[in-house]
């Protein structure tokens, strides 16, 4: 996951936009032929979009008292946390 480009986004795409794009990679992926790297790039793609997502889930459930760069800032921490 790459957190500057979960924010990117977050800040430029809505949930219902995210949530079709990860639809199509999924479709993507199923494609014969691909090899590991386009595979592996296209599960980043994936982690990404469902990382901006939870953001954009946090943001609405702050009912307005958090922006995108907050959330994302509490998204790297729960991942940081997650990962010790």
């Amino acid at each position: 996951m790459r957190i500057a480009v979960i924010k990117v986004l977050a800040e430029q795409f809505d949930e219902d936009y995210l949530l079709e794009t990860i639809a199509v990679l999924e479709s993507i992926s199923k494609t014969k032929g691909l090899k590991d790297e386009e595979l592996q790039i296209i599960g980043d793609l994936i982690s990404n979009a469902l990382g901006a997502i939870n953001v954009l889930q946090t943001v609405q459930a702050s009912n307005g008292t958090l922006d995108v760069k907050t959330a994302t800032t509490l998204f790297l921490q729960k991942l940081q946390k997650s990962t010790v």
